[in-house]
């Protein structure tokens, strides 16, 4: 319900907006008869309530989409009284009465940032993208640079709530690791360092060899530890390619850098 929310409020700003704009420009063609005293009183009372409301808000926790928008719903309003002011004096002192349908237009243009911003947040959930402040290459460099890990491959990142993050990956350690001990300490790294606390993580031993059979064209010798014609990212920079996330969309790579289309999987080996 918290991103159905968010994402009606963040349409409401965008359609109101829209509508303001044709008012604007029809007020801006024709310009009404305008009452400046009365338009003044009504705006700094509205610039009054909707302060303090703002003030109220601005304490509460705005990493929820649901506070956010009610929060940015309260701000326009707060500059659209600002702007009805503004357009107010210039009325009582110059007579200029296209005044108003330029307030507008500029009050316009922050709604429509604000409900931009909440559909691009909540649209991010909805697509199960990586979260903006985490970066999936970096995230699996420190995974793989952890004592004890040879291998880390099938990372997926994904935001399910506007709180929350997931992370799942496939964790090969060293042939007679603890590999309880491994995973224990990747949970406090991800946790201590990228906020995550929902985790699944597949920890298993590295094999001695890997077993070899034929490859994509039955050609013997091709190492086949993992289905994945892309091949893996190392540390190194020995190859360059990356995972595409689950059900084939984006990762957050070269192409999609802030990872809006997909999970965020990459695969890190130690060499």
């Amino acid at each position: 319900m918290e991103i159905l929310s968010a994402q009606v409020n963040g349409l409401s700003l965008i359609l109101l907006g829209a509508w303001l704009t044709v008012e604007a420009v029809e007020r801006l063609i024709d310009p009404p008869e305008v009452k400046g005293g009365l338009m003044l009183a009504t705006a700094l009372a509205g610039v009054a309530v909707n302060v303090a409301a703002t003030w109220c808000l601005s304490r509460a926790n705005r990493s929820s989409l649901n506070v956010e928008g009610a929060y940015q719903h309260i701000l326009n309003d707060l500059f659209a009284f600002i702007g009805t002011a503004v357009a107010a004096l210039v009325v009582l002192t110059t007579g200029f009465a296209r005044a108003d349908g330029i307030a507008t237009l500029v009050v316009v243009a922050l709604m429509l940032r604000a409900g931009y911003g909440l559909l691009r947040d909540s649209g991010r959930i909805f697509l199960e993208a990586a979260p903006a402040h985490v970066e999936p290459d970096r995230l699996g460099g420190r995974l793989a640079a952890e004592p004890g890990v040879r291998e880390v491959h099938d990372l997926h990142i994904w935001q399910i709530a506007s709180e929350e993050t997931a992370l799942s990956a496939h964790v090969l350690v060293e042939p007679g690791g603890d590999c309880h001990a491994v995973r224990r300490g990747l949970e406090d790294l991800v946790r201590r360092d990228f906020g995550i606390t929902h985790t699944t993580l597949q920890v298993d031993h590295q094999p001695e060899a890997l077993l070899q059979i034929g490859g994509h064209d039955g050609a013997p010798g091709e190492v086949a530890h993992w289905a994945d014609p892309h091949g893996p990212i190392r540390l190194d920079g020995a190859h360059g390619h990356r995972d595409r996330g689950p059900y084939g969309l984006g990762d957050g790579g070269p192409s999609d850098p802030d990872g809006t289309h997909g999970h965020g999987a990459v695969r890190a080996i130690r060499s």
